[in-house]
């Protein structure tokens, strides 16, 4: 008796376990249903890419001239110290400071991939996308974006 128990129970459990078997593997055989789910991921992801550019009109610019005759320009916002735009090959980009522990100043455009990291001497932009850098050794003439908000937190600090 327990062993006719036993068998009908394993005999249920493989019958379960098969019928969901089957059950992951029938979307895998329709090809057409698969295509067409593709699809409307892609056109969503372009969507994303496509975020619109700041409004720089009343921000401060400052111009930067890196090695192998790269340019980028930093806006900033004297209201908004937690962004700024920055103009990188012909586009617009809203960055959002990461605060740091070592001094320098961080702000990254997590959908672009790009990071751009200051320090009074110079600026570096990287990809982090790609593990790359994009333009180094960049420097202004003004003073530069790292003193700009060094000089903000320092006073905000003294109030």
């Amino acid at each position: 008796m327990k062993l006719l128990s036993f068998i009908s129970l394993a005999f249920a459990a493989c019958t379960i376990l098969a019928s969901n078997a089957n059950a992951v593997e029938a979307p895998r055989s329709k090809t057409k249903s698969t295509a067409k789910a593709v699809k409307p991921a892609a056109a969503h992801v372009a969507k994303e890419d496509d975020e619109p550019e700041p409004d720089v009109a009343l921000h401060n610019n400052f111009e930067y001239k890196c090695e192998l005759g790269n340019a980028l320009t930093m806006y900033t916002n004297a209201e908004d110290a937690d962004h700024v735009a920055m103009r990188w090959k012909k586009r617009l980009y809203r960055l959002t400071k990461v605060d740091t522990t070592t001094g320098a100043v961080r702000f990254e455009n997590r959908k672009a991939g790009l990071i751009w990291i200051g320090i009074p001497a110079k600026g570096l932009l990287l990809d982090s996308h790609k593990g790359q850098q994009l333009a180094n050794e960049c420097k202004t003439e003004a003073a530069s974006l790292a003193e700009v908000n060094s000089k903000d937190s320092s006073a905000a600090q003294a109030k």
